[in-house]
Parts: structure tokens; sequence; C-alpha cells
């Protein structure tokens, strides 16, 4: 009878947390909608932006200039984590984590040997791991709870803090682990250079990108490049809210579709463990009755 009520307190706790995850998916599946609603919106804009900028620094010459494209050697390093606050993801914290860790260590070994690599951690979960891995880098903890408020004036604040250090010789290179979301199934660790802008490679005795400036290239360009830089930095905090979401749905998903198969298993022992215990019982009285006969 012990193994009978240990299988049924297994059910009812199998049963229990197949309620939460069922929960847990059906928010997500809420939240996932308006997050995917967002980043499909800005993700064509932003991505036309950047690919004007960039094409724009690589046929400046020498018409005009601006700071973010120039290119210096790197001897302070920025590197941006975004990933999640919370965990119950999958793979989601640990692949965009593991992103960032390569391109801290193949593109910013140096710079971190020196202590000269400066990690802005983006929610929590990417902040515990490299905050372990990493001792010798500087961290800047002020923007871990961002995603409480994705507004573009909020999380403008970051970029435009990341641009006055650029600018001020603060960081000589700035880069951007994100999750790119696909969609709800699909999500992928990414990282992108976000400063200095890369530039675009022409193809050899291809035609150059002709833009007509109005009133005047210089003044166009002090305005236009931070506000584009600024939409991109959007845009990988959305990529990176509507993966979270898609990845917490689907491993919620499964976790459910798990719980059902162990129900399946445990419902299975506890019948056969039941039918042991009332051939147990059966057995007894027969033998019972037998030797009452006998005596």
């Amino acid at each position: 009878m012990a193994n009978l009520k240990a299988v049924r307190e297994r059910i009812t706790s199998v049963q229990n947390t197949q309620q939460i995850t069922k929960a847990m998916k059906m928010v997500s599946a809420a939240k996932l909608r308006r997050a995917q609603q967002a980043i499909q919106q800005m993700r064509p804009f932003a991505e036309k932006q950047n690919e004007m900028l960039r094409n724009i620094l690589s046929n400046l010459g020498g018409q005009a200039s601006t700071s973010f494209g120039v290119e210096r050697p790197i001897k302070k390093a920025c590197m941006v984590v975004v990933t999640s606050n919370r965990g119950l993801c999958g793979a989601f914290n640990t692949n965009v984590t593991k992103s960032a860790i390569i391109t801290i260590e193949e593109k910013y070994a140096e710079v971190l040997g020196e202590g000269h690599l400066t990690i802005i951690p983006i929610g929590k979960k990417g902040y515990d791991v490299l905050r372990k891995r990493y001792p010798k880098a500087t961290f800047i903890r002020d923007y871990v709870e961002l995603f409480s408020d994705l507004s573009f004036d909020h999380v403008a604040q970051v970029s435009q803090r990341l641009m006055d250090d650029f600018e001020a010789g603060g960081f000589d290179h700035i880069s951007v682990s994100f999750g790119r979301f696909r969609n709800a199934a699909t999500q992928f660790p990414e990282t992108e250079q976000w400063l200095p802008v890369p530039k675009m490679e022409a193809a050899e005795g291809g035609p150059k990108a002709d833009y007509v400036f109005e009133p005047d290239m210089e003044g166009l360009l002090k305005v236009l490049v931070p506000s584009i830089l600024q939409t991109t930095f959007q845009k990988y905090l959305l990529d990176t809210h509507a993966s979270e979401h898609g990845a917490r749905m689907t491993a919620m998903d499964k976790a459910t579709e798990n719980a059902n198969e162990m129900l399946k298993d445990l419902k299975l022992m506890y019948n056969k463990a039941r039918q042991e215990a009332i051939t147990g019982e059966i057995l007894e009285i027969v033998g019972g009755a037998a030797a009452l006969e006998s005596a």
C-alpha cells in the first residue's frame, strides 16, 4: 500500500505541474502575439535604415564624415548581451550567452586580458552566467531590468549613452548579442557589430549609391546617423523579447506533452500495483480459509 500511495502522490504532482505548464504556455502565447507584431513592424524599417546607413558611410569619400563610422584599433570594447529576466524558455538564454562568449574569446580576448572589456547585460540570465566567467571584465548593471519598459524613449537612453561613450573614446568597438526571432518555434542567437557602423562592401566595378541630401549632407548625417543607430538597438531588444516568449511557449508545450506521457506511465504503474495488492489480499484470504478448513 505504501507503493500505491507513493504513485498516487506522484500522479498528483505531475498533474499539478501540467496545469502550471499549460497556464504558462497560454500566457506566453498571448504575450508572443504582441511581441511578434512589434518586431514584425519594426524589422523591415530598421533593416532598410541600417542598409541605407552602411551604404552612405561606404560611399562618403571626403564629402562628409561621422564619428560613428570611424574604425579605430580596439583598445577598449563593450559587449551588450540581451537575454531574458526569467528562465523556463529552453536553451534560449544559454544560446545567446554562448554567442556572446564566442565573440568575447575570439574578438576581445586581448582586451579582456588587459581589463578593458565592459559587459552590459540586459536581462538577468546573461548577467548571472557572464559575471562568474569573466571576473576581469567591468559590468554595468544599470540596464538589467530594461525589459520592464521597451518604449523607444526608454531604450534610447541606453543607445545614446553607448554612442556618447564611443564618440568620447570610452569604447573603440561595441557588439550586441541577442536572439533573432524567426517564428514561434524558431529563434537563433546572433552577435552583430553595432559600432563602428560596418561598411557595406560594394561589388567590384558595380554602381555606387547616389543619395541626394537636402539641405546639406553634414547636417543630415548629424541627425540621421544617431536616429538609425537607436532604431537598430531597439530592434535588438524587440527581437529578443519576441524570441523569449516564442521559446517559452514552445518549451511549455513540450513540457505539457512530457507530463502527459509521464501520467500514462504512472497510471499504468498504479494499476499494476493495485492489481498486485488485490491479488495479494485474495491470496491471503484464500490461504486463511484453507488454514481454517485444515484446522
